[in-house]
């Protein structure tokens, strides 16, 4: 997984007033969990701009200017409710040997044939929980929707992975192609319905000869 640094600064005083003057100053307060206790520094706004305008995931390098360095993972941030502006980010440290929870984005690729045939493809989840170790955490999770058909669906037991465990459960619904009113039966579908009409044909014949034989028999 692609990794962002972030340089920063170790925050010595965290009360408010100290906050205000760093929001004013462009500078957004944060904080690190995860260690021996929590890790309080600052940095510029526009520092955060890859990590979090963007739909992909990232791990952080954050670089203090005390030559320390902590590897992380964004866990909450809040905006400003009227400027839309990034007041605050908890962080939590990871390390190479402890599995961690991100939520990893979703990628389709191809073009499904029950969407050609006019379906609907549907994605109730564009991110899914992924546990593994920082080192085997993928950037995405990749679908090929190529041969799903109307009716189709991709459950999370087909995205199992040995490097990493989805935590979800095994019967959720990735996505699926829905048919719509404007579908048009495939090849497929055609050929099941002219065997059934056949056959529906075939025994409305057999019933039709047997009639006059059941009509001689009570004549008789």
């Amino acid at each position: 997984m692609k990794s962002i640094t972030i340089n920063g600064s170790q925050r010595e005083s965290v009360g408010k007033k100290s906050t205000k003057a760093l929001r004013n100053a462009g500078q957004v307060p944060c904080v690190i969990y995860g260690g021996d206790k929590p890790l309080h520094f600052s940095a510029p706004e526009l520092a955060f701009s890859k990590l979090v305008y963007t739909a992909s995931a990232h791990t952080v390098v954050i670089a203090l200017d005390n030559g320390e360095k902590y590897n992380a993972i964004m866990q909450d941030i809040q905006f400003h409710p009227v400027t839309d502006r990034i007041i605050h980010i908890d962080f939590y440290q990871i390390f190479e040997n402890k599995a961690i929870t991100m939520n990893i984005p979703v990628q389709v690729v191809g073009t499904s044939k029950g969407v050609l045939n006019g379906g609907n493809l549907r994605r109730p989840y564009r991110k899914l929980k992924v546990k593994a170790i920082p080192s085997k955490l993928p950037d995405f999770i990749e679908i090929d929707i190529t041969p799903l058909k109307i009716g189709d669906k991709v459950y999370i037991s087909e995205l199992m992975n040995d490097d990493y465990s989805l935590i979800h459960p095994d019967n959720m619904v990735v996505c699926q192609v829905r048919r719509s009113r404007l579908a048009v039966v495939d090849e497929e579908e055609e050929e099941e319905g002219e065997e059934t009409a056949e056959g529906a044909e075939g025994a409305t014949a057999e019933a039709g000869a047997d009639a006059p034989a059941a009509e001689g028999a009570a004549q008789e």
